[in-house]
């Protein structure tokens, strides 16, 4: 196998711990000049005055996208009481200014209560989303009026860190898509001095946290040594949380070509699981169907060719 052979056959994860300053794009691109392998995308933007957890899926791994993309994320906001910006965020322009911040922690707490479970959030006006086939942001700045539907999302626990008002470092769990800056927002005007968000660091997205981060310093740095294969986490891990059933080498072959494998009768059926191979690597993802003869079986769903070159 030649070396254009090998890149192709490389599929995985790079965990990266975003810098502040960077847009999401700029750091995938650093991935692609670093490992020389143009296949490579995120899978959730994060701002780029925001820090913190940024999945990049590499080679035949980037068909996990979807998948992983809609994962739960968790971050730490800090968030600003006493005044409200156009933008939601220290970028923008005061909308509300140096309004008294008679708030205690219970008071503060219970408003947060008020926003978990499945809740209807507008996206900010400087974000985005696409109205009419133009992004949002781009209509903000040019004095346009914006209106954005409210969409649904699930917010699944707040709590509060530190509090030392008028800041307040909250713990965000929440669903894939949810803005934080419109909870800060919401939140302040719910209290009624208003808020904005001053710090977003990305603690956790999907399975991935910190722990499995690696600052980009020091990833560009292993690329520079010819290392950085060190950080790579195999593409089966992505989607950890999933059952795995394991395919053995005639498996593995009928899986390949799109057939179908007999399945073990479990008694709850689970939607989707991950095929993998006696080595640990990931086959496809299947869904259950059911043979010509009644019997059980699984269907693969998207199958991985990782060990063909052109994959």
């Amino acid at each position: 196998m030649n070396s254009q052979d090998i890149k192709n056959a490389i599929s995985g994860v790079l965990v990266v711990d975003k810098p502040v300053g960077m847009t999401s794009h700029d750091v995938v691109e650093a991935v692609r000049r670093g490992t020389n392998i143009r296949r490579a995308g995120h899978t959730g933007t994060l701002d780029p005055r925001a820090s913190g957890v940024l999945v990049i899926l590499i080679g035949p791994a980037v068909r996990l996208s979807e998948y992983v993309s809609a994962s739960d994320k968790r971050y730490q906001a800090i968030i600003r009481l006493g005044s409200s910006t156009d933008t939601f965020d220290s970028e923008g322009k005061f909308v509300r200014a140096d309004q008294p911040v008679d708030v205690t922690e219970e008071q503060f707490t219970t408003i947060l209560k008020q926003y978990e479970g499945e809740i209807e959030q507008t996206p900010p006006p400087y974000s985005a989303v696409k109205v009419n086939g133009r992004p949002a942001y781009e209509m903000a700045r040019k004095g346009e009026e914006v209106e954005l539907a409210p969409r649904k999302i699930t917010v699944h626990h707040l709590e509060v860190l530190e509090w030392a008002p008028p800041e307040i470092v909250v713990d965000v769990h929440c669903s894939s898509g949810t803005y934080v800056r419109s909870l800060a927002n919401d939140i302040g005007n719910a209290l009624g001095t208003g808020a904005y968000l001053v710090g977003l660091r990305r603690t956790k997205s999907g399975r991935f946290s910190l722990r499995d981060a690696t600052p980009l310093r020091k990833l560009q740095e292993a690329f520079q040594d010819g290392n950085w294969y060190q950080f790579l986490i195999p593409a089966a891990e992505a989607l950890g949380e999933w059952p795995a059933i394991e395919l053995s080498p005639d498996d593995v072959e009928e899986v390949r070509h799109g057939h179908r494998v007999k399945a073990v009768v479990a008694e709850t059926q689970p939607e989707f699981v991950r095929g993998v191979s006696m080595a640990g690597e990931l086959i496809a993802l299947m869904i259950p169907a059911t043979g010509e003869d009644g019997s059980p079986e699984w269907q693969p769903k998207k199958v991985f060719f990782t060990s063909e070159p052109g994959a």
